[in-house]
């Protein structure tokens, strides 16, 4: 499964590519495309009925939650923010396929946005290059690093067995 913001490119590429994989929309992405459609004096109204559509305990109630926020949306005359409701909702519920402990972890694609941030940093104080190499070389350092230190040795996902 492959996680992202819906960038065409990246959905197009990850369906060339990897014929077989899942694509799921970030829910952070989700939901800024929705409240973009919202004035300013809703969007808190808006934000919590979109987060109880992904706090639902199962797809089932997810999808049927995600209907009746657009309905709401539609009473509430935001059209365009129920059109992207009812547009979207089902490719950011693809994590509900994986085991329940794991749909927190993989409902948004934070820890790459945040360790995609700390390379854009990285790069941006040395700011030229002389070549490709020395680039990919600070990069792979970096993520040497985050994979050695603290930061990468929490699992992210524990997939061992119970009694292991």
């Amino acid at each position: 499964m492959f996680t992202g913001d819906k960038a065409a490119g990246m959905v197009g590429s990850i369906a060339e590519v990897f014929p077989g994989a899942a694509y799921r929309r970030c829910t952070v992405h989700f939901y800024r495309n929705v409240l973009a459609r919202v004035p300013k004096s809703r969007r808190p109204k808006v934000a919590a009925m979109l987060k109880a559509v992904h706090a639902m305990e199962s797809r089932e109630a997810s999808e049927a939650k995600a209907l009746e926020v657009a309905d709401e949306l539609d009473s509430m005359r935001l059209r365009e923010a129920a059109k992207v409701v009812r547009d979207g909702y089902a490719e950011t519920l693809a994590y509900t396929r994986f085991p329940r402990e794991h749909w927190r972890r993989i409902r948004t694609n934070n820890a790459i946005e945040r360790l995609n941030r700390e390379i854009r940093r990285r790069t941006r104080v040395v700011g030229t290059f002389p070549d490709g190499r020395s680039a990919l070389m600070l990069v792979t350092a970096r993520l040497k690093y985050v994979a050695e230190s603290e930061w990468g040795s929490r699992r992210y996902l524990d997939v061992t067995l119970p009694g292991e």
